[in-house]
């Protein structure tokens, strides 16, 4: 008889998950019910500038709007993060409403700890976040949470709003570090297949991918468990049916909503304590140090990374090909032509970054929070190096 691994999931403080229902009135009714008269809300500037979805929930919220503010630039710079945090705090906010892509939910979740921890000046971030220390052990220093909480309405399919996690990033390092406290994870999150095609189809599926690379992470991870495995199972197949489908007709409504809610199971099991491995850690750095965007991370190195990972054991990549639809013979040849069916890119080159990036990339992955997590053993900025140079 098998041996039983003990293992846990740890939830966090999202009360409430709306799905299909317009984002206007989502909010307003979880406004009054909190009872919040001082709703702040952070935005893309596109939604703002270029469609009414915004002047829509500014009107359902009446005399509760106190605010909106757009203009968090991608990965979410702490100048950036700041200047929202100022204006709500200028307006005295009691409630604030994340609405965009992955940055502007990032920042949407990091607003209440800056507000709560009365961070003035960038410098002030530097004691709130995340870091790995000199053994490779994680350490949070954050032990007051916020009193503000936060909706989101994502746009995107990165699926970030639903973790307590956030990231932002230091300038000065070009590092983007992580935030987190249990209370930074949103109240309500609001899927509204609606709000999400104003987003440009690159981006779309470029952040479904990346819950892709979610599900995949978890289904080759040695320290996942039969819990984890089914959202993560069930994630992906949704994502392999919707991504497709909301590519051949961005209207499919239906198509869109199955993108979201697969997109959300794929964070359940990371939100869980399911560790990512090589590729969200080399993602991490990609995207605060090289500008890349967040989708385009995973549609570059998740492939490449299972086919690294299989050298050493792939016993429990056969359910992520069979999720696949065992389309070719290996995990990772599956996911790649999955990822290029999309048009999505599938190099380092194709996104801008060049092997003169690599040492630093590869140094900088051994501080992530998933540096070493991987499957396969990671030790040392070489391993890193190795499949970067598999992925140039």
């Amino acid at each position: 008889m098998d041996d039983v691994t003990p293992s846990q999931m740890t939830f966090t403080v999202t009360e409430r998950v709306t799905m299909g229902k317009p984002a206007h009135e989502a909010i307003r009714e979880q406004a009054e019910t909190m009872g919040a008269r001082r709703v702040f809300l952070l935005t893309s500037d596109t939604l703002r500038r270029e469609t009414d979805e915004i002047k829509k929930i500014e009107a359902a919220l009446g005399d509760r709007h106190a605010g909106t503010h757009s203009g968090i630039a991608s990965h979410a710079p702490r100048a950036h993060v700041l200047a929202a945090a100022e204006a709500a705090r200028a307006v005295n906010a009691d409630l604030i409403v994340g609405i965009g892509g992955g940055s502007v939910i990032d920042a949407g979740k990091i607003i209440p700890l800056l507000l709560k921890h009365n961070v003035r000046t960038v410098e002030d971030f530097e004691p709130l976040h995340v870091y790995v220390d000199d053994t490779g052990t994680v350490i949070n220093p954050v032990k007051v949470g916020p009193d503000i909480r936060t909706i989101c309405v994502p746009t995107t399919l990165s699926g970030g709003e639903f973790n307590a996690l956030s990231g932002s990033t230091d300038e000065v390092t070009a590092h983007k570090q992580g935030y987190e406290h249990r209370t930074m994870a949103p109240i309500m999150v609001v899927l509204d297949p609606a709000m999400t095609l104003h987003t440009p189809e690159w981006l779309w599926l470029s952040t479904g991918v990346r819950s892709v690379d979610h599900a995949v992470e978890t289904l080759g991870s040695k320290m996942s468990n039969d819990f984890a495995d089914g959202l993560a199972d069930n994630a992906l197949r949704l994502l392999v049916e919707g991504l497709p489908r909301t590519k051949a007709d961005p209207t499919d409504m239906a198509g869109r909503l199955k993108c979201q809610i697969g997109a959300w199971q794929s964070m359940i099991s990371i939100i869980g304590g399911v560790p990512m491995g090589a590729s969200h850690a080399i993602g991490h750095i990609l995207g605060g140090t090289c500008n890349v965007p967040h989708g385009h991370c995973s549609c570059v190195m998740a492939p490449y990374v299972l086919a690294w990972n299989a050298e050493h054991d792939d016993s429990r990549q056969h359910r992520i090909r069979a999720c696949l639809g065992n389309t070719h013979p290996t995990a990772a040849a599956s996911l790649d032509a999955f990822i290029r069916s999309l048009g999505m890119p599938r190099t380092l080159g194709e996104v801008g970054v060049t092997e003169d990036r690599f040492q630093q990339v590869a140094e900088y992955t051994m501080l992530d929070i998933w540096g070493r997590t991987n499957p396969r053993p990671v030790t040392q900025p070489a391993d890193i190096m190795e499949i970067l140079r598999r992925a140039a």
